[in-house]
């Protein structure tokens, strides 16, 4: 058994993070930007009276929630050229993760939204508020603090399934120690060094989640 090459752990360790500045990190906030867009609009269909938009939306999210990310990201890839639609590697994840992001955020946004008390509707109403005026100004801001932590908690989880888009070649952290990994044949220091990179990128975000959670918390009824 080899020692572990600790010269290449300290050389590979910037173009690691390197990969993590210009292909992690900008993936995910791409990708949970279009994925909260997508989940309001879903979880606002989820809503509705009509039957059938509640149908699509609940179809949705099922189909969503119910296959693999992997198996996603593949089908917008590899499956989509076979009919006509050739889309760039980086789109490709961004179009993946973000539909992704929306089928389970979607249900976040729509719990958070049923926790508003009905009486919030009603004081908004009797000043003269329209639905759509008081879905905005009253209703999804009340929501949007409730679902903080459980959308940290996606955010946080899209950031390590970003590594997936290295299986469709895009440049990000993982890729980066993939080809580091097959030039040096140090795989497993490679993989095990990219790995702590992902665990301190998370432990950032998990304390920014916390000092997130402590000032809403005196905002959010309980």
């Amino acid at each position: 058994m080899t020692a572990p090459d600790w010269q290449l752990a300290i050389d590979s360790l910037l173009p690691l993070v390197t990969g993590a500045v210009r292909g992690t990190i900008p993936l995910a906030i791409m990708s949970f930007a279009c994925g909260m867009v997508i989940a309001v609009v879903v979880a606002l269909m989820r809503l509705s009276r009509r039957r059938f938009v509640s149908w699509l939306a609940r179809a949705y999210v099922s189909v969503v929630r119910g296959t693999p990310l992997l198996v996603q990201l593949f089908v917008i890839f590899y499956g989509l050229p076979s009919i006509g639609l050739l889309i760039d590697p980086w789109p490709s994840a961004v179009v993946a993760f973000s539909i992704n992001v929306g089928g389970y955020a979607a249900e976040i946004v729509r719990a958070a939204i049923l926790s508003v008390p009905r009486g919030q509707w009603e004081a908004a109403y009797v000043v003269g508020m329209s639905h759509r005026t008081a879905l905005v100004r009253v209703i999804l801001p009340q929501a949007a603090r409730v679902s903080v932590p459980p959308l940290s908690n996606t955010f946080i989880s899209l950031v390590k399934d970003t590594s997936l888009a290295s299986l469709i070649l895009v440049t990000e952290l993982f890729r980066e120690a993939q080809k580091i990994a097959a030039f040096s044949q140090e795989f497993m220091l490679l993989y095990v060094e990219a790995a702590a990179v992902y665990w301190v990128i998370c432990l950032a975000l998990s304390a920014v989640q916390s000092r997130l959670e402590t000032r809403l918390e005196r905002h959010v009824a309980t």
